[in-house]
Formats: structure tokens, C-alpha cells, sequence
């Protein structure tokens, strides 16, 4: 299933791409297999079932990141170095010095890297045109970082910013601790993570384990702070909600008690339905989500 986590940046403010001058700018840089001497390759590949770089419903479009990273332990080049030191060392009489160890890594390093194995990975990135978002889904900032780059490396310019808000998620999950109540159709669920503010970053976890609201408050009276909170919004759809304002460990409440019961048909369809399905309801979510951010 589509969108496990999302990273919320806000698209730029004289962004005015059609779907088709996107797919057009992506088209210039496809993923492209690492070369012999590479370690990684960054490109575009087909969103959905279509052979087509952006995937568009209207006004929500969903683009993919695709990268190739080859496997090579730096663990690996160290062993293999230390062999060839061994026999050159016998060869020349004496020990093999830092700088010799140097190059034979570097030797050693450039001979397996033509034979290294590549991995694929994917990065989906949800642009809801309609409201201004890049969603990407990643479960950590490096890997939204890495699209973000892309896409600007792709498209000559590309500002995206984090959503301004009135006051940091922090300091909205501590207000809505204390009074065990989250602003609009949410609720709170067994998921909590509290850190310290000093310099011994304490930590206090629940996980699946009720919130006793005396406790939590005692906590945050500690100096603790919120870093994570699970939420649920009008029972449909639950998460993970950060301090830096991600939503992590998605999960579509409804979706997944029916998806036994769908029925098998045309995959392309099928990818396009859900994909306006989620898109949909995500959106409702973050609308309700910046609402509740801003109530005091």
C-alpha cells in the first residue's frame, strides 16, 4: 500500500507545472544503471501501472524516485586489503606502511566495485496540487532529502519548505496531553514517546499500553517533551505524529479490513482507484491536522 510515512513540505509558491510539463522535465532524467565505477544512480521511474513517469488524478499527482546502490562493505574492501598486504609484504621483504595500506584499499576498492551487486529502492512523492503539498514517503528526513535534491537537480529550481505553524507540534502534543484531547476528529492512542530536554535526553516509551493522563503530566512536569504521538483521525485512518511534524506508520483503518474482500480486476484500474482513494482521504486528514496545530 501506498504512503506508510509522509514527510510534509509545502510546494512553492509560484509553482504552476501542468502534469504533462512535469512528466516532460522527469523524462530528461530516467534511472539510469550504475556505472562501473559508481557507487549509487539516482533517477525517475513509472508511478503505478502505466508507463508514464507521473501518474495524475486531477489534481493529485504521484511521482518515484527510484535509486540503484551497489553493496560493498566497507568491512569487505578492509578484509581483502589486508590479504593483498599480507602477500606484498612476502614479496618485498618489510611490512606494508599506511600510505601502501591506503592505496591497496583504494586499489582493492576499485576492483570490486565493477562486481558489486546493485539493490533498487523506491521513493514515492505525492504532489497534492489542489493544496499546495509534497508529501514524500519516507520513513526518515535523509531519504526525503535525497528526492527533494533530485527534483531540484531535474527541474533547475525547487524551494520546498516545511508548513509554517503557529505553534511547534511539540508544543501542541504536550497542550493535548494535558488535556487528553486533540482538537477536531482525532483521538490519542496507546503510542507515546517522551525525551528529555537536557543534555540526558531521558526517554519514557508506551507502546500499546493505555496513557494514564496523571502519569504523562507528571512527565511533561519533569521536563519531558513529546516526540512522538499516535493518533487516529475519525477512526479511519491512524499514525504516528512527530515533533517534526511527519506522520509515520500509516495505517487505513477501513481499507484494510475490505482489501481480503476486493475484488480482482485490471491492475492499472485498481492502482488508480486506490491511489484517489488514499489521496483523498489523506488530504481531508492534513487539512484537519493543520487546524488542530493552530488551536491553542
Amino acid at each position: 500500500m501506498l504512503f506508510r510515512n509522509l514527510l510534509l513540505l509545502k510546494l512553492p509558491k509560484d509553482w504552476n507545472f501542468q502534469s504533462i510539463d512535469l512528466e516532460e522535465k522527469l523524462i530528461t532524467r530516467p534511472l539510469q544503471p550504475c556505472g562501473h565505477f559508481d557507487m549509487s544512480s539516482r533517477g525517475w521511474v513509472k508511478s503505478g501501472h502505466e508507463e508514464r513517469l507521473v501518474h495524475a488524478s486531477g489534481a493529485q499527482w504521484l511521482i518515484t524516485l527510484g535509486v540503484e546502490q551497489k553493496l560493498l562493505p566497507a568491512s569487505l574492501i578492509r578484509q581483502v586489503a589486508l590479504e593483498k598486504a599480507v602477500e606484498l609484504a612476502a614479496e618485498q621483504g618489510f611490512a606494508v606502511g599506511r600510505k601502501q595500506m591506503r592505496d591497496l584499499q583504494r586499489q582493492v576498492g576499485d576492483e570490486l566495485r565493477g562486481r558489486a551487486l546493485c539493490r533498487r529502492r523506491l521513493t514515492p512523492a505525492w504532489l497534492d496540487t489542489a493544496n499546495g503539498w509534497l508529501l514524500i514517503d519516507a520513513a526518515g528526513a535523509a531519504r526525503g532529502e535525497e528526492c527533494i535534491e533530485t527534483l531540484r537537480d531535474t527541474l533547475g529550481s525547487f524551494a520546498a519548505v516545511p508548513p509554517e505553524t503557529t505553534r511547534s507540534p511539540q508544543a501542541s502534543m504536550s497542550a493535548w496531553l494535558r488535556r487528553s484531547q486533540v482538537p477536531g476528529p482525532f483521538s490519542i492512542d496507546d503510542e507515546l514517546e517522551l525525551k528529555g530536554q537536557d543534555k540526558s535526553r531521558a526517554t519514557v516509551r508506551y507502546s500499546r499500553h493505555p496513557l494514564d493522563a496523571a502519569e504523562v503530566a507528571s512527565h511533561l512536569d519533569e521536563g519531558l517533551a513529546p516526540t512522538r504521538l499516535g493518533l487516529t483521525w475519525r477512526d479511519r485512518i491512524s499514525f504516528v505524529l512527530t515533533d517534526k511534524l511527519q506522520l509515520k506508520r500509516i495505517a487505513f483503518v477501513e481499507l484494510a479490513e475490505s482489501e481480503d474482500d476486493s475484488p480482482q480486476g485490471d491492475a492499472a484500474e485498481k492502482f488508480a482507484a486506490e491511489f484517489l482513494l488514499l489521496t483523498g482521504e489523506l488530504s481531508a486528514l492534513l487539512a484537519d491536522l493543520m487546524i488542530a496545530l493552530e488551536e491553542p
